[in-house]
């Protein structure tokens, strides 16, 4: 899951560190990223959503807190002052988002989540386009409108004479909710404007996010069984917490630190790639033709969204209205 709290941040691209590590951090990133759907989806016999969910932001919190230590007094003055707007936010991109997620993955395969969640890019431009008043250009309403397309095939399985007949998965549709989450999360990160650095904010989220997850979490240790978190849901926890969690969110911090936020921003498309991969190998799940359709579809969407560019004669005229 790209629980990535560097996206609202300014390009950057400090001297001294080489932009092939950078790329290289960024890839890592995104492929532990990846197993974080093929461990969720291989214990989910065993483990509840929410369990699961209030563990990995704890632990990651807890095992990126070293690295931060020298932010704590900003850290600590934020908690202070806007605590309601971290717990708010911390709730929608975090807890919401993954606790949906993992919920989706007793229902539906991980190559189809992985796909799904590919749509939060041209979510997050629309949602900026509503609620920050950003400009959203005709060539990014295209492909949004194409991104969008390319999910409905894949929700439908190829039929579309299904969402007719209201047959739908309800996991595919808690996935679209979860994408949408995390886009709303990295608008409400670009309009609050925490003033503090990427990775100490990260912590801090985290932190929110475990304190909204902790109720739902004792509803679980209370009516399900599975909150115990026994055999193959420790070692679930323990890869999403450590390598797919702190491990992760460390090594994408870094690199959008090198590569700026839109470059590193821009490689969360191998997540999808990476997740279709590891399912076919660790869980045997297939790759359908609707997987394959709708994922080409979502892919030129998402170029046309961010590679072609307005022309100024386009660019001054929305300036002018």
């Amino acid at each position: 899951m790209h629980v990535l709290a560097a996206l609202h941040s300014n390009e950057t691209s400090p001297a001294g560190t080489s932009q092939r590590v950078a790329y290289s951090g960024a890839v890592l990133g995104w492929f532990l990223s990846a197993g974080v759907y093929i461990a969720a989806r291989w214990a989910n016999a065993e483990m509840p959503p929410w369990t699961l969910c209030f563990w990995r932001l704890t632990l990651a919190c807890a095992l990126l807190l070293p690295f931060v230590r020298h932010h704590f007094p900003v850290m600590l003055h934020l908690l202070r002052s806007r605590p309601i707007e971290l717990l708010v936010v911390a709730g929608i991109g975090l807890t919401l988002c993954q606790g949906l997620l993992y919920t989706a993955l007793h229902f539906t395969d991980a190559t189809t989540a992985g796909i799904i969640m590919a749509l939060s890019p041209v979510m997050t431009m629309i949602l900026a386009r509503l609620i920050l008043g950003e400009t959203l250009s005709g060539w990014q309403g295209v492909g949004a409108v194409l991104s969008l397309l390319g999910m409905i095939v894949i929700v439908a399985h190829g039929d579309l004479a299904a969402l007719v007949r209201l047959q739908v998965n309800p996991g595919e549709l808690l996935i679209f909710v979860s994408a949408l989450s995390w886009a709303l999360y990295t608008v409400l990160l670009r309009r609050l404007k925490f003033d503090v650095e990427r990775l100490p904010l990260l912590v801090l989220l985290l932190g929110a996010g475990a304190i909204v997850a902790a109720p739902l979490y004792g509803l679980e240790l209370i009516w399900d069984e599975r909150s115990a978190l026994d055999g193959k849901g420790l070692l679930a926890l323990a890869y999403v917490a450590g390598p797919g969690g702190a491990f992760m969110y460390y090594l994408y911090n870094r690199s959008v630190d090198t590569l700026g936020a839109s470059r590193a921003g821009m490689l969360l498309y191998l997540q999808a790639a990476f997740v279709a991969l590891l399912a076919f190998l660790l869980l045997g799940e297939s790759l359908h033709g609707y997987h394959v359709a709708g994922a080409a579809i979502i892919v030129c969407g998402l170029l046309i969204a961010n590679m072609i560019r307005s022309t100024p004669n386009a660019a001054s005229g929305r300036t002018s209205g």
